[in-house]
């Protein structure tokens, strides 16, 4: 049936009811309609299917899925082709385990290494980031199974996601923060794209015209729905005007009956319910339910496999000297540090995967029939054990070999909450400087999500960073140490010397309510390379066993603003290897503000040893224009352009200028730091790029909001601080047995969530224990209106009528 019929038998109850969920994961089933009900599920490495209980935040149990390495591994292999490999698999199993839309990826930009969720997003260029996104999604599609690539837009911190509000001046917008979205977009059309909790601009992302319809629809021409991220919905009928479709997850109509009287009244026109119910059935014939009798018993094990090459391929060797690895033939192997043992394979929260199997790097040495001794050294907290480190000191005596297993742990990185420093716990870092005195062949095996400080370097001969390398991650990390894989990954965003050469560090999240990116679009390496700041490793950098050699670059203009770029790169060493050969473009024209330079092209070729091949990259008018508000488009600048070709940002091999035409280069009217990068920018100059603004007013007693959260209010209010302990004791039994203990990243997780979300959103997750009505009684009861309080806590949730 088509759905114009559909639509017009349908009630305006039964049309507002479908925009919204039924219980955490499905959309509501009207077999009378012949409308089904299909199933959503996290996540980006590996699906999170609940069938029983249901949270959105990775507590409660889920079906066993095949869990792949994160985005921020994925992204260090800088392969496309394994992108798409790895949304295949994805693919295949939501088909058998009956999940309809897998919701991922994550595309946000890496702004600051400290946001809790990087772990969760592929990388700090926008490039690199929709390149691997567009394949995934092609990946996955194929097999009829949606997505939703999230979080739209300027997502880039967990504290107080939910209300903060992210001030972007509109060519950062534009240049950095949007275009992997735009990419992703035009190359491979999500079936849904989830919007941000966030405000953008003064604007909440469920309420954002301008981005979901304007430039989402209109501009890059999406022609699927949008979703919000689970409890995102501010104002429903304003996210229905902005072109927002579906609200997860069921908030039990909390919404239906003032949007039922919007339309009634004449505020909302039905003809946008219309469109709503539309895309939702659209949603619905392109992700239909189907059965799984084609697949292969073994899909599983096979998958377990395809985990393991891909971790092998995503692993960064960052250090080797005098050739220490791959270990040929040894003997025996000591092997020291708690995460040999108990890998930490993927981060915490939404993502949290249910895995089908379990590698540790004791397992991988046992499968390669290699005998070891271990000691577990330290434990995954921050408390020193002397006993443990003793043992450990003991076995690392002596000339052998030693692999130490460090990284972050849980309660470093999750979502939920942001990173306290780049640092490795200290318990790790202790025992390295004891280990180091007694064993100069350290070969670090590095676990984590994201980037880290290590001024510890000196004391490791090799570092071999396996990231978060889901559940096959023991295995592919044994197959690169005896050299049976050679690593090819690079990295996929800057590792800083220290946080402080950050160039947001000294004001990220420091007001979280409002965000201003003072730093505009360089963030990464877009500032350090233009500032030319020293870094600990850069942009694109990794190792391999062997050694590559670049020459005779040619570039070629093959259109008034595109052009082609031709190189020979040969393997010089011994060993079978893999090659990312990055092109960058670096604006010589003179004119408005820009990074130094900006990847462009990136291919990955596999050369046998001695073998040379032509590799080809190619550049659209994208490639060199930059963004102009006023005249609403993109521009390319009159001049020369060097086009670089190398090994990472700051390995530049091959350089050739080209001059194109364009339109005059004009230095913009602007602070002098966005040339300079001299010292921290601040309001003022942010200001001349993005207009004055009003600084962040702290709410206090009268004017707090739905808006607020519950540790706001607890600040004034005695029932918010009575709330707020009942809650520290709820979270505490749902997630740590009863007992209140911030060191326990679940509960520390919840109760951030719980303390900063807005009281509306409070309401939107547990319809059943707070109404809205009720959130409005504490609200009020904080700003003083006892009376009025006390009525609205007397509300329950009604029905739509």
């Amino acid at each position: 049936m088509k759905h114009a019929d559909i639509i017009k038998k349908m009630t305006l109850e039964e049309k507002v009811a479908l925009g919204s969920g039924l219980g955490y994961w499905q959309t509501k089933p009207y077999p009378e309609h012949g409308i089904p009900s299909i199933f959503l599920a996290d996540g980006p490495h590996g699906l999170r299917k609940q069938e029983t209980a249901g949270d959105h935040l990775g507590l409660d149990a889920s079906v066993s899925t095949t869990c792949f390495p994160t985005a921020s591994a994925l992204a260090a292999s800088w392969d496309v082709d394994l992108l798409r490999d790895v949304g295949d698999a994805l693919g295949k199993e939501a088909v058998k385990i009956g999940v309809n839309v897998i919701l991922g990826p994550g595309v946000n930009m890496k702004r600051n290494p400290l946001c809790g969720r990087n772990f969760e997003y592929y990388s700090e260029d926008p490039y690199l980031a929709g390149k691997l996104a567009a394949a995934w999604i092609q990946g996955v599609q194929q097999h009829k199974v949606g997505v939703s690539m999230k979080h739209f837009a300027c997502n880039s911190q967990e504290t107080r996601r939910m209300a903060s509000d992210s001030l972007v001046d509109e060519r950062a917008l534009r240049e950095y923060y949007l275009p992997a979205f735009e990419t992703a977009v035009k190359e491979a059309q999500p079936t849904t794209l989830m919007c941000a909790y966030n405000r953008l601009n003064g604007t909440y992302c469920s309420d954002h015209k301008r981005l979901l319809t304007d430039i989402l629809r209109d501009e890059w021409g999406f022609d699927g729905l949008v979703v919000t991220d689970w409890g995102a919905m501010h104002d429903r009928i304003e996210s229905i005007k902005a072109g927002l479709e579906l609200e997860m997850p069921d908030s039990k109509g909390r919404f239906d009956a003032e949007v039922i009287a919007a339309v009634r009244s004449g505020a909302l026109d039905e003809a946008l319910i219309d469109r709503m119910v539309d895309r939702i059935l659209t949603l619905i014939d392109r992700c239909p339910n189907q059965e799984a009798g084609h697949l292969p018993p073994d899909l599983f094990d096979q998958h377990h496999q395809l985990a393991r090459r891909i971790a092998a391929d995503c692993a960064v060797l960052l250090k080797n000297e005098e050739g220490i690895l791959p270990l040929t033939q040894p003997e025996r192997v000591n092997i020291i540090g708690a995460f040999a043992k108990t890998p930490r394979y993927q981060g915490t929260g939404s993502s949290q995967v249910t895995p089908t199997q379990r590698s540790s790097v004791l397992d991988g040495f046992t499968a390669h029939n290699v005998p070891y001794r271990f000691a577990q050294g330290y434990t995954l907290t921050d408390s020193a054990d002397e006993a443990l480190a003793q043992e450990a000191l003991e076995l690392a005596k002596g000339t052998d070999p030693l692999i130490y297993c460090i990284g972050l742990t849980e309660l470093y990185e999750s979502e939920g909450f942001d990173r306290a420093t780049l640092s490795l716990p200290q318990n790790q870092l202790a025992l390295l400087d004891k280990l180091a005195a007694v064993n100069q062949n350290i070969i670090v095996l590095l676990i984590g999500g994201a980037a880290m400080e290590m001024p510890w370097l000196g004391q490791a001969k090799a570092v071999l960073h396996m990231h978060l390398g889901g559940q096959a991650v023991g295995l592919a990390a044994a197959d690169l140490l005896m050299g049976h894989v050679n690593p090819s990954g690079k990295l996929a965003e800057t590792y800083p010397l220290a946080y402080e050469d950050v160039i947001s560090s000294s004001y990220y999240t420091r007001v979280p309510e409002q965000v201003p990116y003072y730093e505009s679009m360089f963030a990464g390496y877009r500032y350090f390379d233009s500032a030319s700041k020293p870094v600990l490793f850069p942009f694109g950098y990794g190792l391999s066993y062997t050694t590559f050699a670049y020459r005779d670059l040619s570039v070629k203009q093959t259109g008034e603003h595109e052009a082609e770029a031709r190189l020979l790169v040969r393997n010089t060493g011994t060993r079978d290897g893999a090659e990312v050969v990055q092109l960058y473009v670096a604006p010589q024209t003179g004119g408005v503000y820009r990074p130094a330079q900006e990847l462009k092209a990136f291919s990955k070729v596999f050369l046998k040893a001695g073998e040379e091949k032509e590799v080809t990259l190619s550049l659209t008018a994208r490639s060199f224009a930059v963004y102009n508000d006023k005249a609403k488009a993109w521009l390319v600048e009159a001049g020369a352009y060097e086009i670089r070709v190398g090994a990472s940002s700051r390995d530049i091999r091959l350089t050739q200028t080209l001059t194109l035409p364009g339109v005059p280069a004009v230095k913009s009217a602007c602070d002098p730091w966005y040339y300079t990068f001299d010292g921290i920018p601040g309001k003022q100059a942010f200001e001349s790029i993005y207009g004055p603004y009003a600084d962040f007013v702290l709410a206090t007693k009268g004017t707090y909001s739905t808006d607020s959260s519950l540790k706001e209010l607890a600040r004034t209010s005695l029932l918010a601080r009575a709330l707020f302990k009942i809650v520290e004791r709820q979270m505490a039994k749902f997630t740590n047995k009863g007992v209140v203990d911030y060191d326990s990243p679940q509960f520390k997780m919840m109760m951030d969530t719980a303390a900063n979300s807005p009281i509306r959103a409070l309401a939107q997750f547990m319809p059943d224990v707070l109404s809205i009505h009720q959130a409005r009684g504490l609200v009020d009861i904080a700003n003083g209106q006892i009376l009025k309080g006390i009525k609205g806590l007397s509300q329950r949730n009604k029905p739509a009528k």
